[in-house]
């Protein structure tokens, strides 16, 4: 399911896959993809594709958090973000088979420690493009708070909520029930987005 339905999306997006790389090159150049390393299952690392929402200066190795009124954001990169687009370039990675339609949010290594008292168990499953947590958390760039430091917030807040509400979907999960989460994250683009858990 997960190479019939990421071939025929490619299919259905190529052009506008071609549009939104054309965008990038004339608004800043090379290079029009951002290639990061994130967790995959049983935390092997792989390497995730994303079309570049940020300056083509700005490292892979700046803040590992992308939080709303980000300055390294450009203007294409910011219609990329509220379209979530800028994750189109993920269906290769799950035709390569590194991740699924539906599955836990691949973190990056930079969180890799989070995964312990309980939570080792989300990398038990395959990374998705969609999933409960990635329409939960659509708007996640706007609940870090001024007032704290963003990588001790995701830490001791937002990593917590999203492993909780993986770790009680995966396991009884169901084609059906992941059905239902693809056409919440296609709703979710279109900005019908459920409140995040009020627990974060």
């Amino acid at each position: 399911m997960d190479l019939a339905v990421a071939a025929a999306v490619a299919i259905v997006f190529a052009p506008l896959m071609l549009l939104i790389a054309a965008a990038l090159l004339f608004e800043g150049g090379r290079p029009v993809l951002f290639v990061q390393t994130r967790i995959g299952a049983g935390g092997r690392p792989f390497r995730m594709f994303k079309f570049r929402k940020f300056h083509a200066q700005c490292s892979a190795h700046d803040l590992a958090l992308t939080v709303a009124g980000d300055s390294r954001m450009t203007t294409v990169g910011r219609f990329l973000a509220a379209t979530k687009f800028d994750e189109l370039p993920q269906l290769w990675n799950v035709l390569i088979g590194d991740m699924a339609i539906v599955g836990p949010r691949p973190e990056s290594p930079a969180f890799a420690d989070c995964f312990r008292g309980g939570f080792e168990a989300v990398l038990k499953y395959r990374p998705g493009l969609l999933g409960p947590t990635q329409v939960l958390f659509r708007h996640e760039a706007y609940l870090f708070p001024q007032s704290m430091d963003p990588i001790r917030f995701y830490r001791e807040a937002l990593f917590p909520a999203k492993a909780r509400i993986d770790l009680s979907y995966y396991p009884r999960r169901t084609i059906a029930s992941d059905l239902v989460w693809m056409a919440r994250g296609f709703l979710a683009v279109l900005g019908h987005v459920p409140s995040p858990p009020v627990d974060i």
